[in-house]
Protein backbone atom coordinates (compact mmCIF):
# COMPACT_ATOMS: atom_id res chain seq x y z
CA UNK A 1 0.00 0.00 0.00
CA UNK A 2 1.25 3.46 -0.81
CA UNK A 3 2.29 5.43 2.22
CA UNK A 4 -0.26 7.71 3.84
CA UNK A 5 2.52 9.80 5.30
CA UNK A 6 4.47 10.54 2.12
CA UNK A 7 4.25 14.28 1.39
CA UNK A 8 3.52 13.80 -2.29
CA UNK A 9 0.48 11.62 -1.57
CA UNK A 10 -1.55 13.21 1.22
CA UNK A 11 -4.83 12.18 -0.40
CA UNK A 12 -4.06 8.53 0.33
CA UNK A 13 -6.64 8.93 3.11
CA UNK A 14 -9.33 7.97 0.63
CA UNK A 15 -7.88 4.45 0.54
CA UNK A 16 -9.17 3.65 4.01
CA UNK A 17 -12.88 2.87 4.46
CA UNK A 18 -14.76 5.02 6.89
CA UNK A 19 -16.48 1.94 8.24
CA UNK A 20 -13.27 0.64 9.83
CA UNK A 21 -13.62 -0.68 13.36
CA UNK A 22 -12.85 1.86 16.04
CA UNK A 23 -11.19 0.96 19.33
CA UNK A 24 -11.51 2.87 22.57
CA UNK A 25 -9.27 5.77 23.40
CA UNK A 26 -7.60 3.96 26.25
CA UNK A 27 -4.80 3.10 23.81
CA UNK A 28 -4.25 6.70 22.74
CA UNK A 29 -1.57 7.61 25.22
CA UNK A 30 1.69 9.45 25.06
CA UNK A 31 1.68 10.93 21.60
CA UNK A 32 -0.81 13.48 22.83
CA UNK A 33 1.22 14.20 25.85
CA UNK A 34 3.79 14.97 23.24
CA UNK A 35 1.27 16.63 20.99
CA UNK A 36 0.31 19.11 23.59
CA UNK A 37 3.48 19.36 25.59
CA UNK A 38 4.24 22.96 24.71
CA UNK A 39 0.64 23.82 25.49
CA UNK A 40 0.10 20.73 27.93
CA UNK A 41 -1.11 17.62 28.56
CA UNK A 42 -3.04 14.78 27.06
CA UNK A 43 -6.78 14.90 26.82
CA UNK A 44 -8.57 14.12 30.06
CA UNK A 45 -11.95 12.41 29.81
CA UNK A 46 -15.37 13.27 31.01
CA UNK A 47 -16.67 11.91 34.32
CA UNK A 48 -18.61 9.16 32.53
CA UNK A 49 -15.45 7.81 30.94
CA UNK A 50 -13.61 7.88 34.24
CA UNK A 51 -16.49 6.06 35.89
CA UNK A 52 -16.37 3.37 33.21
CA UNK A 53 -12.67 2.80 33.79
CA UNK A 54 -13.16 2.64 37.55
CA UNK A 55 -15.99 0.17 37.04
CA UNK A 56 -13.70 -1.93 34.84
CA UNK A 57 -11.03 -1.84 37.54
CA UNK A 58 -13.54 -3.01 40.15
CA UNK A 59 -14.70 -5.87 37.91
CA UNK A 60 -11.13 -6.94 37.18
CA UNK A 61 -10.24 -6.84 40.86
CA UNK A 62 -13.21 -9.08 41.63
CA UNK A 63 -12.23 -11.50 38.88
CA UNK A 64 -8.63 -11.65 40.05
CA UNK A 65 -9.73 -12.28 43.62
CA UNK A 66 -11.47 -15.41 42.31
CA UNK A 67 -8.82 -16.27 39.70
CA UNK A 68 -5.47 -14.94 40.95
CA UNK A 69 -3.55 -16.90 38.28
CA UNK A 70 -5.25 -15.04 35.40
CA UNK A 71 -2.29 -13.45 33.63
CA UNK A 72 -4.48 -11.67 31.10
CA UNK A 73 -6.64 -10.20 33.85
CA UNK A 74 -3.58 -8.78 35.59
CA UNK A 75 -2.38 -7.24 32.31
CA UNK A 76 -5.78 -5.66 31.73
CA UNK A 77 -5.83 -4.29 35.27
CA UNK A 78 -2.36 -2.79 34.81
CA UNK A 79 -3.39 -1.08 31.59
CA UNK A 80 -6.52 0.30 33.27
CA UNK A 81 -4.38 1.78 36.03
CA UNK A 82 -2.17 3.46 33.42
CA UNK A 83 -5.22 5.10 31.94
CA UNK A 84 -6.48 6.21 35.34
CA UNK A 85 -3.13 7.83 36.09
CA UNK A 86 -3.32 9.73 32.83
CA UNK A 87 -6.83 11.05 33.24
CA UNK A 88 -6.77 11.83 36.96
CA UNK A 89 -3.18 13.14 37.28
CA UNK A 90 -2.88 10.79 40.26
CA UNK A 91 0.63 9.29 40.10
CA UNK A 92 -0.15 6.62 42.69
CA UNK A 93 -1.76 4.60 39.90
CA UNK A 94 1.64 4.11 38.27
CA UNK A 95 2.84 1.88 41.10
CA UNK A 96 -0.42 -0.07 40.97
CA UNK A 97 -0.03 -0.51 37.21
CA UNK A 98 3.56 -1.66 37.66
CA UNK A 99 2.53 -4.21 40.27
CA UNK A 100 -0.29 -5.64 38.17
CA UNK A 101 1.83 -5.87 35.02
CA UNK A 102 4.74 -7.45 36.91
CA UNK A 103 2.30 -10.03 38.31
CA UNK A 104 1.04 -10.81 34.81
CA UNK A 105 4.57 -11.32 33.49
CA UNK A 106 5.49 -13.49 36.49
CA UNK A 107 2.50 -15.72 35.78
CA UNK A 108 3.17 -15.81 32.05
CA UNK A 109 6.73 -14.72 31.25
CA UNK A 110 6.65 -15.87 27.62
CA UNK A 111 4.38 -14.66 24.80
CA UNK A 112 2.48 -12.29 27.08
CA UNK A 113 1.67 -9.59 24.54
CA UNK A 114 -0.95 -7.72 26.63
CA UNK A 115 1.44 -7.31 29.57
CA UNK A 116 4.30 -6.22 27.32
CA UNK A 117 1.98 -3.72 25.67
CA UNK A 118 0.90 -2.47 29.09
CA UNK A 119 4.51 -2.05 30.14
CA UNK A 120 5.16 0.01 27.02
CA UNK A 121 2.16 2.23 27.71
CA UNK A 122 3.24 2.64 31.35
CA UNK A 123 6.76 3.62 30.31
CA UNK A 124 5.38 6.18 27.86
CA UNK A 125 3.12 7.59 30.57
CA UNK A 126 6.11 7.92 32.89
CA UNK A 127 8.09 9.60 30.08
CA UNK A 128 10.62 6.77 30.02
CA UNK A 129 10.50 6.62 26.25
CA UNK A 130 13.58 4.48 25.79
CA UNK A 131 12.03 1.77 27.93
CA UNK A 132 8.72 2.23 26.10
CA UNK A 133 10.43 1.52 22.80
CA UNK A 134 12.08 -1.60 24.24
CA UNK A 135 8.80 -2.91 25.66
CA UNK A 136 7.05 -2.06 22.41
CA UNK A 137 9.54 -4.04 20.36
CA UNK A 138 9.14 -7.01 22.71
CA UNK A 139 5.37 -6.78 22.33
CA UNK A 140 5.73 -6.52 18.56
CA UNK A 141 7.62 -9.81 18.46
CA UNK A 142 4.60 -11.46 20.11
CA UNK A 143 1.87 -9.44 18.36
CA UNK A 144 3.30 -8.39 14.98
CA UNK A 145 -0.05 -7.11 13.65
CA UNK A 146 -1.23 -5.17 16.68
CA UNK A 147 -2.27 -1.57 16.05
CA UNK A 148 -1.98 -0.84 19.77
CA UNK A 149 1.64 -2.00 19.81
CA UNK A 150 2.43 0.19 16.82
CA UNK A 151 0.78 3.04 18.73
CA UNK A 152 3.11 2.57 21.70
CA UNK A 153 6.08 2.49 19.34
CA UNK A 154 4.90 5.55 17.42
CA UNK A 155 4.63 7.48 20.68
CA UNK A 156 8.03 6.35 21.90
CA UNK A 157 9.82 7.05 18.61
CA UNK A 158 8.16 10.47 18.36
CA UNK A 159 9.31 11.46 21.81
CA UNK A 160 12.81 10.09 21.23
CA UNK A 161 13.13 12.20 18.09
CA UNK A 162 13.38 9.18 15.78
CA UNK A 163 11.38 10.58 12.85
CA UNK A 164 11.89 7.54 10.65
CA UNK A 165 10.78 5.16 13.38
CA UNK A 166 7.76 7.31 14.22
CA UNK A 167 6.70 7.50 10.59
CA UNK A 168 7.05 3.76 10.05
CA UNK A 169 5.17 2.86 13.23
CA UNK A 170 2.36 5.30 12.45
CA UNK A 171 2.10 4.02 8.88
CA UNK A 172 1.97 0.42 10.14
CA UNK A 173 -0.72 1.39 12.61
CA UNK A 174 -2.77 2.95 9.81
CA UNK A 175 -2.31 -0.14 7.65
CA UNK A 176 -3.47 -2.47 10.41
CA UNK A 177 -6.33 -0.40 11.83
CA UNK A 178 -7.28 2.96 10.25
CA UNK A 179 -9.23 4.32 13.21
CA UNK A 180 -9.30 7.28 15.58
CA UNK A 181 -6.08 6.28 17.33
CA UNK A 182 -4.08 5.92 14.12
CA UNK A 183 -5.48 8.93 12.26
CA UNK A 184 -4.86 11.21 15.23
CA UNK A 185 -1.24 10.07 15.43
CA UNK A 186 -0.91 10.74 11.71
CA UNK A 187 -2.32 14.21 12.29
CA UNK A 188 0.33 14.93 14.88
CA UNK A 189 3.04 13.73 12.52
CA UNK A 190 1.73 16.05 9.81
CA UNK A 191 1.45 19.06 12.10
CA UNK A 192 4.96 18.73 13.47
CA UNK A 193 6.26 18.53 9.91
CA UNK A 194 4.55 21.75 8.84
CA UNK A 195 1.68 20.10 6.97
CA UNK A 196 -1.29 21.71 8.69
CA UNK A 197 -3.78 20.96 5.91
CA UNK A 198 -2.89 17.28 5.96
CA UNK A 199 -3.10 17.29 9.76
CA UNK A 200 -6.62 18.69 9.57
CA UNK A 201 -7.60 16.18 6.90
CA UNK A 202 -6.35 13.31 9.08
CA UNK A 203 -8.40 14.59 12.01
CA UNK A 204 -11.45 14.89 9.78
CA UNK A 205 -11.00 11.23 8.91
CA UNK A 206 -10.60 10.39 12.59
CA UNK A 207 -13.84 12.23 13.32
CA UNK A 208 -15.61 10.37 10.52
CA UNK A 209 -14.39 7.08 11.98
CA UNK A 210 -15.36 8.00 15.54
CA UNK A 211 -18.30 6.18 17.03
CA UNK A 212 -18.33 6.66 20.79
CA UNK A 213 -18.98 10.11 22.28
CA UNK A 214 -15.54 10.09 23.91
CA UNK A 215 -13.91 9.61 20.52
CA UNK A 216 -15.94 12.40 18.94
CA UNK A 217 -14.98 14.75 21.78
CA UNK A 218 -11.34 13.73 21.42
CA UNK A 219 -11.35 14.58 17.70
CA UNK A 220 -13.24 17.84 18.20
CA UNK A 221 -10.72 18.94 20.80
CA UNK A 222 -7.74 18.44 18.51
CA UNK A 223 -9.52 20.05 15.57
CA UNK A 224 -10.04 22.98 17.92
CA UNK A 225 -6.36 22.90 18.86
CA UNK A 226 -5.31 23.03 15.21
CA UNK A 227 -7.54 26.03 14.70
CA UNK A 228 -6.36 27.76 17.88
CA UNK A 229 -2.71 27.16 17.06
CA UNK A 230 -3.24 28.90 13.72
CA UNK A 231 -4.95 31.88 15.39
CA UNK A 232 -8.49 31.02 14.26
CA UNK A 233 -10.43 31.60 17.47
CA UNK A 234 -13.88 31.31 15.88
CA UNK A 235 -13.15 27.91 14.38
CA UNK A 236 -11.52 26.74 17.60
CA UNK A 237 -14.54 27.72 19.67
CA UNK A 238 -16.89 26.04 17.19
CA UNK A 239 -14.97 22.77 17.48
CA UNK A 240 -14.81 22.86 21.28
CA UNK A 241 -18.52 23.70 21.48
CA UNK A 242 -19.43 20.94 19.02
CA UNK A 243 -17.57 18.46 21.21
CA UNK A 244 -19.33 19.66 24.33
CA UNK A 245 -22.69 19.01 22.69
CA UNK A 246 -21.72 15.34 22.72
CA UNK A 247 -20.08 15.06 26.12
CA UNK A 248 -18.92 17.33 28.94
CA UNK A 249 -15.20 16.77 28.54
CA UNK A 250 -12.65 18.71 30.60
CA UNK A 251 -10.31 19.28 27.67
CA UNK A 252 -13.08 20.93 25.67
CA UNK A 253 -13.85 23.19 28.63
CA UNK A 254 -10.16 24.07 28.76
CA UNK A 255 -10.31 24.92 25.07
CA UNK A 256 -13.21 27.30 25.67
CA UNK A 257 -11.36 28.89 28.60
CA UNK A 258 -8.30 29.38 26.41
CA UNK A 259 -10.40 31.10 23.74
CA UNK A 260 -11.98 33.36 26.35
CA UNK A 261 -8.52 34.36 27.60
CA UNK A 262 -7.34 35.04 24.05
CA UNK A 263 -10.32 37.34 23.53
CA UNK A 264 -9.52 39.24 26.73
CA UNK A 265 -12.48 37.88 28.69
CA UNK A 266 -10.35 37.20 31.76
CA UNK A 267 -13.24 36.87 34.20
CA UNK A 268 -14.80 34.03 32.24
CA UNK A 269 -11.43 32.39 31.59
CA UNK A 270 -10.32 32.58 35.21
CA UNK A 271 -13.57 31.10 36.44
CA UNK A 272 -13.28 28.24 33.97
CA UNK A 273 -9.65 27.51 34.84
CA UNK A 274 -10.40 27.59 38.55
CA UNK A 275 -12.99 24.86 38.03
CA UNK A 276 -10.61 22.89 35.82
CA UNK A 277 -7.76 22.76 38.31
CA UNK A 278 -10.15 21.77 41.10
CA UNK A 279 -11.67 18.93 39.09
CA UNK A 280 -8.72 17.78 36.99
CA UNK A 281 -5.41 19.16 38.29
CA UNK A 282 -3.33 18.38 35.22
CA UNK A 283 0.00 20.25 35.04
CA UNK A 284 -1.05 22.03 31.85
CA UNK A 285 -4.16 23.47 33.47
CA UNK A 286 -2.31 24.60 36.59
CA UNK A 287 0.38 26.33 34.54
CA UNK A 288 -2.13 28.05 32.25
CA UNK A 289 -4.21 29.14 35.24
CA UNK A 290 -1.14 30.58 36.95
CA UNK A 291 -0.07 32.50 33.87
CA UNK A 292 -3.59 33.82 33.39
CA UNK A 293 -3.68 35.02 37.00
CA UNK A 294 -0.36 36.75 36.41
CA UNK A 295 -1.63 38.40 33.23
CA UNK A 296 -4.74 39.53 35.11
CA UNK A 297 -2.58 41.35 37.66
CA UNK A 298 -2.89 38.80 40.46
CA UNK A 299 0.75 37.69 40.92
CA UNK A 300 0.36 36.38 44.47
CA UNK A 301 -2.38 33.98 43.42
CA UNK A 302 -0.33 33.02 40.39
CA UNK A 303 2.62 32.17 42.62
CA UNK A 304 0.42 29.79 44.57
CA UNK A 305 -0.40 27.89 41.39
CA UNK A 306 3.25 27.67 40.37
CA UNK A 307 4.10 26.30 43.80
CA UNK A 308 1.31 23.72 43.50
CA UNK A 309 2.74 22.73 40.14
CA UNK A 310 6.23 22.36 41.61
CA UNK A 311 4.92 20.14 44.40
CA UNK A 312 2.92 18.09 41.92
CA UNK A 313 6.05 17.50 39.86
CA UNK A 314 7.83 16.21 42.97
CA UNK A 315 4.99 13.77 43.61
CA UNK A 316 5.15 12.55 40.02
CA UNK A 317 8.89 12.05 40.27
CA UNK A 318 8.44 10.08 43.48
CA UNK A 319 6.23 7.70 41.51
CA UNK A 320 8.81 7.25 38.77
CA UNK A 321 7.37 9.75 36.28
CA UNK A 322 10.08 12.09 35.01
CA UNK A 323 9.06 15.18 33.05
CA UNK A 324 12.06 17.48 33.01
CA UNK A 325 10.75 19.05 29.80
CA UNK A 326 7.63 20.55 31.37
CA UNK A 327 9.51 21.38 34.55
CA UNK A 328 12.25 23.18 32.63
CA UNK A 329 9.80 25.33 30.71
CA UNK A 330 7.95 26.23 33.90
CA UNK A 331 11.13 27.11 35.80
CA UNK A 332 12.56 29.12 32.91
CA UNK A 333 9.57 31.45 33.06
CA UNK A 334 8.56 31.23 36.71
CA UNK A 335 11.35 29.87 38.88
CA UNK A 336 14.98 28.87 39.23
CA UNK A 337 16.60 29.53 35.85
CA UNK A 338 19.73 27.55 36.60
CA UNK A 339 17.58 24.57 37.59
CA UNK A 340 15.59 25.04 34.37
CA UNK A 341 18.79 24.60 32.39
CA UNK A 342 19.85 21.57 34.38
CA UNK A 343 16.47 19.96 33.76
CA UNK A 344 16.53 20.75 30.04
CA UNK A 345 20.03 19.32 29.67
CA UNK A 346 18.98 16.18 31.52
CA UNK A 347 15.97 15.75 29.23
CA UNK A 348 18.14 16.29 26.14
CA UNK A 349 20.33 13.47 27.40
CA UNK A 350 17.31 11.15 27.33
CA UNK A 351 15.50 12.27 24.19
CA UNK A 352 16.39 14.63 21.41
CA UNK A 353 13.18 15.76 19.80
CA UNK A 354 12.10 19.21 18.66
CA UNK A 355 10.23 20.00 21.89
CA UNK A 356 13.26 19.33 24.03
CA UNK A 357 15.51 21.26 21.64
CA UNK A 358 13.23 24.28 22.03
CA UNK A 359 13.15 23.95 25.83
CA UNK A 360 16.94 23.67 26.01
CA UNK A 361 17.37 26.70 23.78
CA UNK A 362 15.00 28.72 25.97
CA UNK A 363 16.72 27.61 29.16
CA UNK A 364 20.06 28.65 27.71
CA UNK A 365 18.55 32.01 26.72
CA UNK A 366 17.16 32.85 30.16
CA UNK A 367 20.60 32.03 31.56
CA UNK A 368 22.24 34.50 29.19
CA UNK A 369 23.84 31.88 26.93
CA UNK A 370 22.21 32.90 23.67
CA UNK A 371 25.04 31.97 21.32
CA UNK A 372 24.74 28.38 22.60
CA UNK A 373 20.96 28.53 22.36
CA UNK A 374 20.71 29.29 18.65
CA UNK A 375 21.89 25.88 17.34
CA UNK A 376 19.21 24.21 19.45
CA UNK A 377 16.58 26.48 17.91
CA UNK A 378 17.82 25.26 14.51
CA UNK A 379 17.12 21.71 15.70
CA UNK A 380 13.72 22.70 17.11
CA UNK A 381 12.59 24.20 13.80
CA UNK A 382 14.23 21.59 11.54
CA UNK A 383 11.01 19.68 10.78
CA UNK A 384 9.17 22.78 9.55
CA UNK A 385 6.62 22.88 12.39
CA UNK A 386 4.86 26.25 12.23
CA UNK A 387 4.91 26.64 16.00
CA UNK A 388 4.36 30.16 17.34
CA UNK A 389 6.16 29.50 20.63
CA UNK A 390 9.24 28.20 18.82
CA UNK A 391 9.30 31.30 16.60
CA UNK A 392 8.91 33.56 19.63
CA UNK A 393 11.76 31.85 21.47
CA UNK A 394 13.99 32.19 18.43
CA UNK A 395 13.08 35.84 17.98
CA UNK A 396 13.96 36.65 21.57
CA UNK A 397 17.28 34.82 21.26
CA UNK A 398 18.16 36.84 18.16
CA UNK A 399 17.15 40.00 19.99
CA UNK A 400 19.48 39.16 22.87
CA UNK A 401 22.28 38.50 20.37
CA UNK A 402 21.85 41.97 18.87
CA UNK A 403 20.45 40.67 15.58
CA UNK A 404 17.38 42.91 15.04
CA UNK A 405 16.51 41.77 11.50
CA UNK A 406 16.28 38.12 12.53
CA UNK A 407 14.52 39.06 15.76
CA UNK A 408 11.89 40.99 13.83
CA UNK A 409 11.45 38.13 11.35
CA UNK A 410 10.75 35.50 13.98
CA UNK A 411 8.66 37.63 16.32
CA UNK A 412 6.50 38.58 13.35
CA UNK A 413 6.27 34.90 12.40
CA UNK A 414 5.14 33.96 15.89
CA UNK A 415 2.36 36.54 15.90
CA UNK A 416 1.32 35.78 12.33
CA UNK A 417 1.04 32.09 13.19
CA UNK A 418 -1.03 32.71 16.31
CA UNK A 419 -1.29 36.15 17.93
CA UNK A 420 -2.77 34.46 21.03
CA UNK A 421 -0.13 31.76 21.47
CA UNK A 422 0.54 32.66 25.13
CA UNK A 423 -1.02 35.06 27.63
CA UNK A 424 2.49 35.49 29.02
CA UNK A 425 4.64 35.75 25.90
CA UNK A 426 2.36 37.10 23.15
CA UNK A 427 2.17 40.61 24.71
CA UNK A 428 5.97 40.63 25.01
CA UNK A 429 6.29 39.60 21.37
CA UNK A 430 3.94 42.40 20.32
CA UNK A 431 5.85 44.99 22.36
CA UNK A 432 9.31 43.93 21.16
CA UNK A 433 8.18 43.73 17.54
CA UNK A 434 6.71 47.24 17.72
CA UNK A 435 9.96 48.52 19.20
CA UNK A 436 12.00 46.89 16.46
CA UNK A 437 9.80 48.32 13.73
CA UNK A 438 9.76 51.79 15.25
CA UNK A 439 13.56 51.77 15.47
CA UNK A 440 14.19 51.21 11.78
Amino acid sequence: MQSFLEPEQPTILRWWPLAALVVGLATVLSVFTGYSEPQTAAASPNPTQQSRILQSVTQLQGRLHRLPQDALGWAQLGSAYVELARITADPSYYAKAQGALDKSLALRPADNGPALLGMGALANARHDFGAAKDWGLKALAVQPRSAEVFGVLADAYTQLGDEGGAMEATQNMLDVKPNVASFTRASYFFETHGRADDARMALDRALAAAGAPDEIAFCRYYLGELAFNSGNLDEAEQQYTAGLRVVQDQTLLQGQAKVAAARGDFDRALSAYKNLVLRTPLPQYILEYGELLDAAGRPDEAAVQFEILAQQQKLMEAQGATDDLATSLMLADHGDKAEALRRAEAEWGRRQNVLVADALAWALHVNGRDAEALPYMDKAMALGWNNALFAYHRGMIHLALGQPADAEKYLAQALATNPHFSVLHAPIAQKRLAELRSGR
